[in-house]
């Protein structure tokens, strides 16, 4: 099994301007100009990728396109996650036949799931073969999973992590001290990522392992020199690039991710095209703020 550790970027998915289309061509762009970059892992199909809006035939390309470009450089991570557990296999099965190194599987939304279904619904996920790192974020779903619940269903074989974008610093320090730490340096490890930019330096210093990352899709050097600085325990360098990234780091979410990356993107002149409705373009007030944020 591969390591899932370090700075992994949630992949936007570009699309055309004349007619929305995606943008293949650009997305092999954006998984090189990546690599290249040194980040550690790539995350398509994530929500910063507005898999809400793909059908399943630009998905699937998608995937094909990642494995391809990739060509086993870094740890790739597929979405595949739905509030259907008959679809959310299915998705797993895709992935793990496309040749994904792990599949990212979301909470259940809008439908709340108990307890009981939450861990039947990851281990149907885990039984699929291919590792599953587990994404909770409540304000999305509506459904937080907390450190108990969380140890019950990262005891399933299969579970190889969680992207921990709940908010609450005092349940991931919770979920770290319970699961991740007993499961270090053995042979089935937990790893434990950010999935909030700015929450990163502080979770590190709990002794998580890295970040699934928004911004990352614009400045990945950066980011991956501020994971890179706290995993080494360099946390004066961490503190310095998590002040200056912080402006970016909360600007990017003045709006619904990924409105605000796409837009930063295109200004920068790298492939991200418009989002897909029910999203639409960044207002004009916040379009001002977030330029003078990037000047």
């Amino acid at each position: 099994m591969k390591e899932f550790k370090g700075t992994f970027t949630a992949l936007i998915t570009p699309m055309k301007e004349d007619n929305g289309d995606v943008d293949y061509d650009g997305f092999r762009r954006l998984i090189n100009f990546q690599i290249e970059a040194g980040i550690d892992g790539l995350l398509p199909l994530g929500t910063t990728g507005e898999t809400p809006t793909l059908d399943d035939n630009e998905e699937e390309k998608l995937i094909k396109i990642a494995v391809e470009e990739n060509a086993g450089r870094v740890p790739l991570l597929i979405g595949a996650g739905s509030n259907s557990t008959k679809h959310m296999e299915g998705y797993v099965k895709r992935a793990r036949d496309l040749g994904a190194d792990a599949a990212l599987v979301v909470t259940p939304y809008y439908n709340k799931p108990n307890d009981s279904g939450l861990i039947k619904h990851f281990e149907i996920a885990a039984s699929a073969g291919l590792p599953i790192i587990i994404y909770n974020i409540a304000g999305r779903t509506g459904r937080n999973i907390p450190a108990p619940l969380m140890e019950k269903i990262a005891a399933i074989p299969g579970i190889a992590g969680v992207k921990e974008a709940s908010g609450d610093i005092n349940q991931m320090m919770e979920i770290i001290n319970r699961i991740a730490l007993p499961r270090k340096d053995t042979e089935n490890p937990f790893w434990m990522l950010s999935g909030d930019d700015a929450l990163t330096l502080p979770l590190l210093a709990l002794g998580g392992d890295g970040l699934i990352s928004v911004i990352s899709n614009l400045v990945p050097q950066k980011v991956k020199s501020l994971v890179s600085a706290c995993l080494s325990g360099n946390f004066e360098e961490g503190r310095k690039l998590h002040y200056e990234l912080l402006p970016l780091m909360k600007n990017t979410f003045i709006e619904t991710n990924p409105v605000p990356i796409k837009a930063a993107m295109n200004w920068a002149g790298l492939p991200a095209g418009p989002v897909r409705l029910p999203l639409g373009p960044l207002a004009k007030e916040n379009e001002q703020i977030l330029r003078e944020i990037l000047s």
